[in-house]
Order: C-alpha cells, then sequence, then structure tokens
C-alpha cells in the first residue's frame, strides 16, 4: 500500500503552488520529481513534481511500459486501488533519487522509451560525469 508521508506531500504541495505562481507570471517552472511510484510485477512507472489541492491529483511523468513515457495527471487513490497478483500493490521507491529536472526526466525518457532506462541512463551519467542532457550512448 502506497503511504505518503507528511514531508513529502508538503514538497508535492509546494511545486503545485510555486508552479500556479509560474504560471501567472509566465515564467517557466521545471522542479525535479519528488516522488516515484512503479508495479513491481512490470515497467509501470509514475514520477510526481506536484499534488493538486484536492490531495488527490498528481503531476508527473507516466509510463506504462509500453515505450512512451508521458507528461500527466494521475490519482494516488488509483494507484492506491491497484491490486496485484500475489498480495502485492504499487509501491513506493523509497530510494528514489530526483538526479535532474523533470524535463530532462522526460526527454530522456522518451528517447531510451521507459522511465526505467532512463533512470539507469541518467545514474550512469552522474556517476561517470557524463553529460546529463544527453546520457544517451552515441547512435541512440
Amino acid at each position: 500500500m502506497i503511504t505518503l508521508p507528511p514531508e513529502l506531500r508538503a514538497q508535492l504541495r509546494t511545486n503545485h503552488d510555486a508552479r500556479r505562481r509560474a504560471d501567472v507570471a509566465s515564467r517557466r517552472f521545471d522542479p525535479s520529481p519528488v516522488v516515484k511510484f512503479f508495479n513491481p510485477l512490470s515497467a509501470a512507472t509514475w514520477l510526481a513534481t506536484e499534488l493538486d489541492e484536492d490531495g488527490d491529483t498528481l503531476f508527473g511523468l507516466t509510463d506504462f511500459g509500453f515505450g512512451c513515457p508521458e507528461l500527466g495527471s494521475f490519482s494516488l487513490s488509483e494507484l492506491r486501488a491497484i491490486r496485484l497478483p500475489y498480495g502485492l500493490w504499487i509501491e513506493r521507491d523509497l530510494g528514489f533519487e530526483p538526479l535532474v529536472r523533470l524535463s530532462q526526466w522526460a526527454d530522456t525518457a522518451r528517447r531510451a522509451g521507459s522511465i526505467l532506462w532512463a533512470e539507469r541512463l541518467l545514474r550512469r551519467a552522474a556517476q561517470t560525469g557524463t553529460d546529463p542532457e544527453d546520457p544517451l550512448p552515441p547512435g541512440r
């Protein structure tokens, strides 16, 4: 079962409020993801940057494992309601590190074909000092 500790919930709400202020001022807002959710039985992955006033609607990058990660909104209560085989649930990645801003996650995930591959590439770029703007190997 997904738990969202108060400190993560507060950071997601802070990002939502900051994005709204940036929208009013016609400024770009590009936070790093705050939390990662995943299906332990598949490649489905969600990175969230914001939490709406309703306390349920999250915004971020979603990937259902079909090779086309997308930015958009998703429901925390719907993620919590997903029942998987063997008594498993959608999980929160307790060791998640944001690495880069959401736009870079989205670009890398789209080019790599998944959030999971993007995470590996971005982590490798951070470890080796490779340019995080272009973490894909040549020819990709």
